[in-house]
């Protein structure tokens, strides 16, 4: 029997994507593979995150939860990958010294290579995917580049992945094919800036001419569109998002902050004036968009008037969709030499008082969807209830549609679904059956 291997990921939906390929690589060398899983397992690889202060923390914690399990020989093997493992190598191999191996985040062939030896013994097993899901089968992510060219002063990416590489057309379509073999019917499009794509092989930006041809493999219903960055926005894209009846009607733009003056120490090359207009010219082409959004809060030397200012434009732009941080020094940014000035107090107080007005914001715009009937694709049943999803919402972080489970519908379907009732954060529906 082959030896079980549970991959942890933490961390971004990009670290899921690089588990999924690497438990593919495993299977093929005939072990068994389990993304995430409580079960007992003979080796551990916890891919990491390293992005911000809590996210480091839960990494650490992590590792150190499955190094216990080392230390009394309940594994045989624990590997640590990714970007924590990238940024802090050293560090961490001083320290932890019942992990195997430390791997940064471009590393699958040396920890495929790893594991070859010890399956050379053994008969390889035909792996007919290049990836082996970690989400749900009727949903998949797809990371349409790597790295980043921007230098925007809190992040730690472009130090951690590198520069900006697109992946060609060609091979965005062929795994898009593949995973609709497999069962996927919404593809997720993932990458630290979409709107970038293409201009490293191209010369041009080139996400529209991309969702084209994905749009055109069998089997794929649902075009969703993530990381888009306000600077540079390409004109097209807009066009591609309002026409094609294949993307859906929602777009991920962070925006990070209001206020010109944070936005300039920021680096994001985009000032108040300039972000109010791309928001209003995209929500005026494409009616009825979902915008999900994200703000850093207790950026160094935030004023009480500039995050009010903040606060004002969330309440007067009512987001559909927001998440807030709170600033984190991170080492080698170039904003990690301002003084961190504002106490972390005074960040939980002002990330709350943001999350508090866009609960509010979401339960009005929730009532306001009770009686409208909308496409939802089932993801799971949960007790009393089939789960699901409208094209407004994306996995793992947005609203869900809850259907009492009197009707049998399929996992992974679509259904016209009436909105009967709403909270904060979830819908309740019925199905209209043709």
């Amino acid at each position: 029997m082959s030896k079980k291997v549970n991959i942890i990921t933490l961390g971004c939906s990009k670290n899921k994507v690089d588990s999924e390929f690497l438990g593919a690589k495993l299977f093929g060398l005939g072990y068994e593979v389990a993304h995430d899983s409580d079960d007992s397992s003979d080796v551990v690889i916890v891919n990491t995150c390293g992005f911000i202060g809590d996210a480091k923390e839960e990494s650490v914690d992590t590792i150190l939860s499955f190094a216990k399990l080392r230390k009394r020989k309940k594994l045989s093997k624990l590997i640590v990958m990714g970007c924590l493992s990238q940024r802090y190598k050293k560090d961490l191999e001083d320290e932890i010294h019942e992990v195997d191996a430390f791997f940064g985040v471009n590393d699958l062939d040396k920890i495929t290579s790893l594991f070859e030896s010890e399956a050379a013994a053994t008969d390889s097993v035909l792996c007919n995917s290049t990836r082996i899901l970690s989400t749900l089968t009727h949903y998949a992510y797809l990371k349409i580049s790597e790295g980043c060219d921007r230098s925007c002063s809190f992040c730690a990416i472009p130090l951690i992945r590198g520069k900006h590489i697109s992946r060609t057309i060609e091979s965005l379509v062929e795994e898009a094919n593949m995973l609709a073999e497999m069962g996927v019917k919404e593809l997720v499009l993932i990458a630290q800036e979409l709107t970038y794509y293409g201009l490293d092989i191209y010369g041009k930006r080139s996400i529209s001419q991309l969702i084209e041809q994905l749009s055109k493999v069998d089997g794929i219903e649902w075009i969703r569109l993530q990381y888009a960055y306000p600077h540079g926005f390409p004109d097209d894209f807009v066009d591609v998002i309002a026409s094609n009846p294949k993307v859906c009607n929602y777009l991920d733009l962070p925006l990070q902050h209001i206020s010109s003056r944070i936005l300039a120490s920021m680096r994001r090359s985009i000032d108040k004036q300039q972000t109010l207009d791309l928001v209003n010219k995209i929500r005026e082409r494409i009616p009825g968009v979902a915008f999900r959004t994200t703000f850093i809060v207790g950026y160094p030397d935030e004023t009480e008037e500039e995050f009010n200012e903040l606060y004002d434009f969330v309440k007067e732009a009512r987001f559909d969709r927001m998440g807030v941080f709170t600033y984190s020094p991170e080492e080698g940014t170039s904003a990690f030499i301002l003084n961190d000035t504002v106490p972390e107090e005074i960040k939980t107080q002002r990330m709350e008082q943001l999350m508090e007005l866009q609960q509010q914001i979401s339960l009005e715009i929730n009532h306001n969807r009770i009686g409208s009937v909308e496409k939802v694709l089932i993801d799971k049943l949960e007790g009393d209830y089939f789960i699901g999803r409208t094209e407004y919402d994306s996995p793992e972080v947005d609203n869900e549609v809850l259907i009492l489970s009197q009707q049998d519908l399929q996992i992974g379907g679509f259904y016209q679904v009436e909105i009967i009732d709403a909270d904060h954060f979830d819908l309740y529906g019925k199905v209209i059956l043709s």
